[in-house]
């Protein structure tokens, strides 16, 4: 019953008519920018985030959900339609989506794409209700041992799936731990790394730092890219799929629906790492794995599923542990800690409203995306042709005017600039981005933990391994390490990242 009067809470705020006009802006947006390649929602999400600010909590965390999700959508179209992946989930769906577009099967791709999606996104949705409340009630049982053991697992995690070599995103981490650190200590009131600077005494924001690195950062690197688009001229029809095709991909679509919703728990899963393991997956258990590559159904429905699954199981860990899993919810977590709400299991009791309505509006986002993706693929084609020279300069106009109102101050600018080159020069060391921000994220919360743990131990580090939950994920954490530092399971790890970028 208390299951029920929660999801009665959930509908009662998600359609409300202003969270409803959010809901359907964040998977409008979202279908565009996984339709558009070279924007992902990890950039839109870090543009977008000082708009958030004018918002309420509930309505500005749908809208970013919705964003997430929706590009997980519309990634998908131009996959099948130019063999350009728009978002990285989407890179597997060109092997088969776009083999299946010049046999003149494009729109039974599209469907396929679309329902899978809609029906891994209601599962994966449907889990997160069921292990919501009893995970959240496991995380009372956590101390500040527990959860300093948890953030390292967490960030081992992020090592682990991480693409390139593991001693960068190592490195990574420490830089974004060491970022977390730069301002007034809380404890102790002095200033920590702020170089003398008045705007760093209470560290560098979360917005300057995501804007930088992956807004700022990708419109440069993008500029050097040389366009190519090879849109299919051909008319888009056949989107009734057939009793056959039916039959063939509904079990494609519950194991990819599976394997993405436990990545998605997973540290560094989401929809990338989902997809790329289902489309493995199915091409083991096919009776006829030749024939991938070349417009099998099913090498479109079981990652497309997988994708969304893992994208929104991947909120699990975040809404009721207070750990991100992957950068954008990492940049979730940022969004609420910007509105003042602490990620984690007290959310459920504090603010019910804001974690029921955010969890019952990716029902609504879903359905909402189905709607959008197919009857309007036309004009989703259309948008293909909006050349990137006239796209930058107005998201970079954009960037510069969200940026300056979040604090009415020209330092953040300079700022997002600053860290917007060095983003640029951590791109062409082949330095992914995304641990430093989840190291930015997690870096005061384990500071925070660890002292309150060596508080309550009187300065005896024992107390991490002698509790047993804390050892376990001490341990897990050094199994993961193991697995990248052993020579046959990192060539093996080198191998799959090798053959990703080359499926990329």
């Amino acid at each position: 019953m208390e299951l029920l009067s929660n999801l009665a809470l959930g509908f009662q705020t998600a359609i409300s008519p202003q969270n409803l006009l959010y809901c359907f802006l964040g998977t409008l947006i979202g279908t565009v920018i996984g339709v558009l390649p070279g924007i992902g929602p990890v950039q839109t999400i870090a543009i977008l985030l000082p708009t958030t600010f004018a918002l309420p909590p509930v309505s500005a965390l749908i809208m970013l959900a919705g964003i997430y999700y929706g590009a997980q959508y519309g990634g998908s179209t131009t996959s099948i339609l130019v063999n350009v992946p728009g978002e990285a989930s989407s890179v597997v769906t060109c092997l088969d989506g776009y083999q299946m577009a010049l046999q003149g099967r494009a729109g039974a791709a599209l469907t396929v794409s679309a329902l899978g999606s809609f029906v891994a996104g209601c599962f994966a949705t449907l889990l997160i209700v069921l292990l919501a409340i009893p995970l959240s009630e496991l995380a009372f049982k956590f101390g500040p041992a527990e959860y300093f053991s948890l953030m390292v697992f967490g960030l081992i995690g992020s090592i682990v799936f991480a693409s390139g070599s593991p001693m960068k995103a190592i490195g990574m981490i420490v830089l974004g731990l060491l970022f977390g650190v730069v301002g007034t200590d809380i404890t102790s009131g002095t200033q920590r790394f702020s170089l003398g600077i008045p705007e760093l005494a209470d560290g560098i924001g979360f917005v300057p730092l995501a804007m930088g690195l992956f807004g700022i950062s990708q419109i440069i690197n993008s500029l050097e890219q040389k366009e190519k688009r090879e849109i299919l001229k051909t008319k888009i029809f056949g989107f009734w799929l057939k009793k056959k095709d039916l039959k063939e991909v509904a079990p494609a679509v519950a194991r990819g629906t599976l394997t993405g919703s436990l990545l998605g728990l997973l540290p560094g899963g989401g929809g990338i790492l989902s997809s790329f393991i289902s489309y493995m997956l199915e091409k083991k258990v096919s009776h006829n794995p030749e024939s991938f590559g070349k417009g099998n159904i099913c090498g479109v429905a079981s990652p497309e599923s997988a994708n969304n699954a893992g994208a929104q199981t991947s909120f699990i860990p975040l809404l009721t542990l207070g750990i991100p899993t992957n950068v954008i919810m990492a940049m979730m977590a940022g969004a609420m800690m910007i509105h003042g709400i602490q990620p984690g299991p007290r959310v459920i009791s504090s603010n019910p409203e804001l974690f029921w309505g955010v969890i019952v509006s990716m029902w609504v986002g879903n359905l909402m995306l189905v709607i959008l993706n197919l009857p309007l693929i036309g004009i989703w084609v259309k948008l293909l042709t909006v050349p990137y020279r006239v796209l930058y300069p107005a998201i970079l106009l954009f960037c510069c005017i969200g940026i300056y109102s979040v604090n009415n101050n020209i330092f953040d600018i300079w700022l997002t600039a600053i860290l917007g080159f060095s983003g640029y020069l951590f791109v062409k060391l082949e330095c992914e981005p995304a641990p430093l921000i989840l190291g930015f994220v997690l870096g005061p919360m384990m500071e925070e933990n660890l002292r309150r743990g060596m508080l309550i131990s009187r300065g005896d580090p024992s107390i991490f391994f002698t509790r047993p939950l804390s050892l376990a994920f001490l341990l897990m954490a050094f199994a993961m390490l193991v697995v990248i530092a052993v020579p046959a399971i990192h060539r093996k790890r080198e191998e799959a990242f090798h053959e990703e970028g080359e499926e990329g």
